[in-house]
């Protein structure tokens, strides 16, 4: 055969095993499970992985969510399990995966069964919000792989219902996410618990100082893995900002909802009772939504996210705890009802749309008090975030009529602002940058803010009577 017939048939090769999962040697029952579910090509963090994780080897797999981190390790960890199969020890497990959220761990699980459906690979799931019993029942003849949150994990320990002493890998998921909700001190104690003589693996989306010193003391000489840059956001997500007054915050994003053409949509607050207040407004403005948060019972929680996967419920209101996590398939927007004041945060919540392969819209209604928040995020991810014109509330002031207010209808496409003074509407011209052209990013909320300064100043003019400036 020819030097250069033979080189591309082994690059041809080459390709095929690492794209393909067949190439990757995983147990004929793993294989088979891929295949019913439609997987053929591995994703990036996959190909990568996978074989280092079937040397052995720690990993540090850095990826953006929604590019199938947790294929990545459970595939070639449930083929070392199928290699060496043994009678699980009592109360203990082989593999131990962490996750920061009760619906992530579930998820993991659900992903685990799946991909080891013809293995005779017994799981559990400890997590908190439900009763510790079952959970208790089903250590008690060891599984292989268990799945839990760091909180409940401890809890299990602390009463003797699980040890640590058997695990030989460990598994970190969201790394740096756990650490934002504080599970830091919880980790550090699981792992004083764990055999030193063990494969671990840590995957995150991002890598602070904190989770790579933790990394350091965690890992023997891991092999790191980066797919994508830290800050980079899903490339297939069209970013959009509007620039709101804060007490028109909810009849904007009524607005948003009803012009957009909407599958599936999450909706972002900061606090659990503000995904509650937007929850109860939307539906009584007659759109159908709910709200999911870390005070809700485990039931609740499944019972709103089954009927936003069957499309029962298109609005999902949520804090962070869903920004990582919840993999719904056809989430089509994602609207920030609060701008996050942690800029990652941004990167994991929008990444929520445009999963495999689709096409998506994340929407952020920016007040006054976000605009900071928003020059962050603009300096982590590397680009300018088109903003759109400034909105205050469309509906009438219970002050009268007499109020002045800007209109909805009013968007940086028409080149104008309405302004509605006594019933009668105005139109007013609306200036562009020094340079005259369109605004965009962070400087044309700045140009906006100045123009709305501009504004109030010019309405503080003194009473025709008194002589006097309102509020003076």
């Amino acid at each position: 055969m020819p030097r250069a017939a033979a080189r591309a048939l082994a690059h041809k090769q080459k390709a095929y095993s690492l794209t393909s999962f067949d190439g990757f040697g995983l147990n004929e029952a793993i294989t088979r499970a891929i295949a019913e579910e439609k997987y053929t090509t591995a994703t990036p963090i996959q190909e990568l992985t996978i074989p280092v994780v079937l040397s052995r080897r720690d990993v540090i797999g850095i990826a953006q969510t929604g590019t199938g981190k947790t294929a990545a390790f459970a595939l070639p960890l449930l083929h070392a399990l199928a290699a060496d199969p043994r009678p699980p020890v009592r109360k203990s497990c082989r593999v131990l995966v962490l996750s920061p959220t009760r619906e992530l761990s579930s998820q993991i699980l659900d992903s685990f069964r799946t991909y080891g459906r013809h293995l005779r690979i017994r799981t559990a799931l400890a997590i908190g919000g439900v009763s510790m019993g079952a959970q208790v029942r089903a250590m008690l003849s060891g599984v292989d792989v268990l799945v839990a949150t760091p909180g409940r994990l401890l809890d299990l320990v602390k009463t003797n219902a699980v040890r640590l002493d058997g695990v030989e890998c460990l598994v970190l998921d969201e790394a740096d996410r756990m650490l934002d909700m504080g599970f830091i001190h919880d980790i550090r104690k699981i792992v004083a618990k764990l055999p030193i003589r063990r494969q671990t693996l840590m995957f995150s989306a991002t890598m602070p100082g904190a989770i790579a010193e933790l990394a350091a003391h965690m890992l023997r000489d891991p092999i790191k893995v980066a797919v994508a840059p830290v800050a980079a956001t899903a490339e297939r997500v069209e970013q959009r900002v509007i620039r709101v007054d804060r007490p028109a915050k909810t009849a904007i994003l009524v607005d948003v909802l009803r012009r957009e053409t909407i599958d599936r949509c999450l909706i972002f607050t900061r606090t659990k009772h503000g995904a509650d207040k937007v929850a109860r407004n939307l539906r009584h403005a007659g759109i159908a939504a709910d709200a999911i948060h870390g005070n809700k019972s485990q039931g609740q929680r499944e019972r709103v996210l089954a009927a936003f996967r069957k499309g029962e419920v298109r609005m999902l209101v949520a804090t962070d705890i869903a920004a990582r996590g919840i993999d719904v398939d056809g989430i089509s927007h994602v609207v920030n009802y609060d701008v996050p004041n942690v800029p990652e945060t941004y990167v994991h919540r929008i990444g929520r749309t445009a999963r495999a392969g689709a096409q998506g819209i994340a929407i952020s209604l920016c007040d006054g008090q976000e605009i900071a928040f928003l020059r962050d995020i603009e300096k982590l991810i590397h680009m300018s975030i088109p903003v759109s014109a400034r909105h205050a509330d469309p509906r009438p002031s219970k002050h009268g009529s007499a109020a002045r207010h800007f209109s909805t209808r009013s968007t940086v496409d028409t080149g104008e602002r309405h302004w509605h003074h006594g019933g009668q509407a105005r139109k007013q011209d609306r200036r562009q940058p020094p340079n005259g052209s369109p605004s965009r990013g962070i400087d044309s909320v700045a140009f906006l803010h100045r123009n709305a300064k501009s504004q109030r100043d010019a309405t503080q003019s003194p009473h025709p009577r008194t002589g006097q400036i309102k509020g003076s």
